[in-house]
């Protein structure tokens, strides 16, 4: 994916593999330990070690690199994919507050931050499938 009109993809521009891993990696450490994020934990197997991976694979064909989920799984279809879940303005206000410290920890450059966050808060948004 790009955004901006930099002619390198935001996997590129991230940092590539193991920056998005680190990404992923924190988001979930967060998940994992704010008391204020407990909804979407609770949405979650108590091995986050799956997810990890998907959302990795995920974010790597997103953010304009490898498409490593499509590759194993086929279209993200995230919308139904996510149908089981009740999610709420709460719940994407949670996730996106994992990302956000995920984010401030492991990306360089408030302007590709805020890029970034921009972009992510509209596909979680998409996600919401209750009031």
């Amino acid at each position: 994916m790009q955004i901006s009109g930099n002619t390198q993809t935001l996997y590129e521009r991230l940092g590539g593999e193991a920056v998005l891993r680190r990404l992923v990696q924190r988001f979930y450490h967060h998940m994992d330990s704010l008391p204020e994020t407990a909804t979407i934990r609770a949405m979650h197997a108590n091995d986050l070690g799956g997810a990890q991976q998907k959302l990795f694979m995920f974010l790597s064909g997103w953010t304009g690199g490898p498409p490593l989920y499509i590759r194993e799984y086929g279209h993200p279809r995230l919308r139904l994919r996510h149908q089981p879940f009740a999610i709420d303005e709460a719940a994407r206000d949670q996730w996106m507050l994992c990302m956000s410290h995920a984010l401030d920890e492991v990306v360089e450059g408030r302007a590709l931050r805020n890029e970034l966050l921009f972009a992510l808060h509209e596909v979680v948004d998409f996600m919401r499938n209750r009031p």
